[in-house]
């Protein structure tokens, strides 16, 4: 057994410290709706969970996932959309609400490697989110710099990470050093209270 959790079960680990019942998160990358289908069990029927991405595989692949297990429902709206224009998207009282947001990086698995996430995107939703988010607001990014686009957005995204202020928000990586493969790894970002 090991004791060091792998990057995505690290990164569920702190959305479920962050969320409980009747909740509000955010799924800024849906993919194939795994992350999504994780948020609206951890926030149940009381809650809601916005998600988001650019390719229509991506709804589709979600809708099926969450119809078979039954959570689409009231509680989950997918929006095809970037993750940075969640703020047209998201009523400002739900986006006020939220209580953490996930970011799984990256392409949509099994599908054109050339659609991806990028860092000015991805930035301009993580400022988005700290904008609006009360203190003790999670935002967790599963970061994949295996591939050349890749590469560029860890590097663009932990240059931001670095001058965050730490007066606002505390930011943690959780990564592992000793592989030579590029494994992906986790960036978690906490806003803090008031100074």
């Amino acid at each position: 057994m090991m004791i060091l959790k792998p990057m995505l079960a690290f990164a569920h680990t702190l959305l479920k410290d962050a969320l409980a019942p009747g909740d509000i998160a955010i799924d800024c990358t849906m993919g194939n709706g795994n992350d999504t289908l994780f948020l609206a069990k951890l926030v149940g029927e009381g809650g809601h969970v916005f998600a988001f991405d650019i390719q229509e595989a991506a709804i589709e692949n979600t809708r099926k996932l969450l119809e078979q297990s039954g959570a689409l429902a009231a509680g989950v709206t997918l929006i095809k959309a970037c993750h940075a224009s969640l703020q047209e998207h998201i009523p400002a009282d739900s986006l006020k609400k939220c209580r953490a947001a996930i970011f799984n990086l990256g392409y949509l698995p099994g599908s054109d490697k050339q659609i991806c996430t990028v860092a000015h995107t991805t930035i301009a939703a993580i400022e988005a989110l700290l904008a609006a988010l009360d203190p003790g607001g999670l935002i967790v990014l599963v970061v994949y710099p295996g591939h050349a686009q890749g590469k560029l957005e860890t590097s663009e995204l932990l240059d931001y990470c670095k001058a965050a202020d730490y007066k606002t928000v505390n930011v943690t990586m959780y990564r592992i050093l000793n592989n030579p493969n590029q494994p992906p790894f986790v960036i978690a970002l906490e806003k803090k209270g008031h100074v």
